[in-house]
């Protein structure tokens, strides 16, 4: 089975971290956010993914110019401009010549979903689409998703005010598609699948949804990037790199340190990311933020609340930033 896998967005909520680095391309807890999508699809049988890639495509072609990620065949599909999420996975899938079921993932959603049990869901209810829904406590951000008892969509609210959704079952990022669903989109037209496409479905009775207990993540904003880091680090015991190079006067707790870092003495770390390279000087303080490669962060400098520091940004010794994005903008 194949499928298509949306990572051509700006990643503009984790700027800056993304005026460099595609957010789909960015680690987490060592490793390649895209990887790790890649990885738990190939656990459910897929063995090809088309990426559709817009913003910095070369970033992806030059991380895996094989055309392998995680021991599965990848295909590059690249829009000739913005396509929306409908136009991009209809183009993606034209590109590579899907003429069979296949499936489509949002590349900055981590999660531990059944993929095969989707697939198993869509195939016994004759859907043309079928989408993932998870529980969240505030579906306001989100694709709400009111379904009928035996799954069928009977709406499709892309995020409704708060407290008007009808239900807290939201669209997950995780769709089984006929490749009919494709004829619904113009080739080469700006189509959003939310917003167009799958009430469309609704109308016509197509469109049914898989509801699971799933973990799940949308990595794509500073605060869960930073959280999704620290919870799988933890798990997985990838929080310090090998290569990093800590003082022992250095104070490091729930962090994920990457390649090349150096911390001298006296420097405290509390739950923040700090990307390979970075260089964190004695008695600076970095807490609840993240730090892009090889930033460096003067002695006795303060980084607090969600900070977000670009790759090689210089922070001036004793400064103090709370809650700042630096740089703001692309110099």
């Amino acid at each position: 089975m194949k499928a298509v896998v949306l990572v051509g967005g700006e990643g503009t909520r984790l700027r800056p971290l993304t005026f460099t680095t595609p957010k789909d391309m960015l680690p987490v807890a060592g490793r390649p956010m895209i990887e790790r999508v890649v990885a738990h699809l190939a656990q459910h049988g897929i063995d090809e993914v088309v990426l559709s890639l817009g913003y910095r495509p070369d970033a992806f072609l030059a991380a895996y110019p094989d055309g392998r990620c995680a021991d599965v065949r990848l295909t590059y599909a690249v829009e000739p401009r913005p396509l929306d999420t409908g136009g991009a996975i209809a183009f993606a899938a034209r590109y590579a010549g899907m003429d069979e079921r296949f499936v489509v993932v949002n590349g900055d959603v981590l999660t531990d979903l059944d993929v095969s049990a989707l697939t198993a869901f869509h195939r016994d209810r004759g859907a043309e689409a079928t989408i993932s829904l998870v529980a969240v406590d505030d579906p306001s951000r989100y694709g709400v998703v009111p379904t009928d008892e035996n799954g069928r969509v009977v709406g499709f609210i892309e995020k409704p005010p708060p407290g008007e959704a009808p239900t807290n079952m939201i669209n997950a990022g995780t769709y089984v598609l006929e490749p009919e669903v494709l004829d619904r989109i113009p080739a080469g037209g700006r189509v959003s699948i939310e917003r167009e496409t799958f009430p469309a479905l609704v109308a016509d009775g197509s469109l049914y949804a898989f509801a699971s207990g799933a973990e799940w993540v949308d990595a794509g904003t500073a605060a869960t990037y930073l959280e999704v880091n620290l919870v799988l680090a933890g798990r997985e015991g990838t929080g310090i790199d090998p290569d990093a190079r800590l003082d022992p006067g250095a104070t490091v707790t729930c962090a994920v340190i990457g390649a090349g870092v150096i911390v001298e003495a006296g420097a405290v770390i509390e739950r923040a990311v700090v990307l390979e390279g970075a260089w964190i000087r004695r008695d600076a303080v970095i807490r609840d933020s993240i730090v892009g490669r090889n930033a460096v962060i003067g002695e006795g400098a303060s980084v607090e609340k969600l900070t977000v520091l670009g790759d090689g940004t210089r922070v001036e010794p004793g400064a103090t930033l709370c809650g700042a994005r630096v740089p703001e903008a692309l110099p």
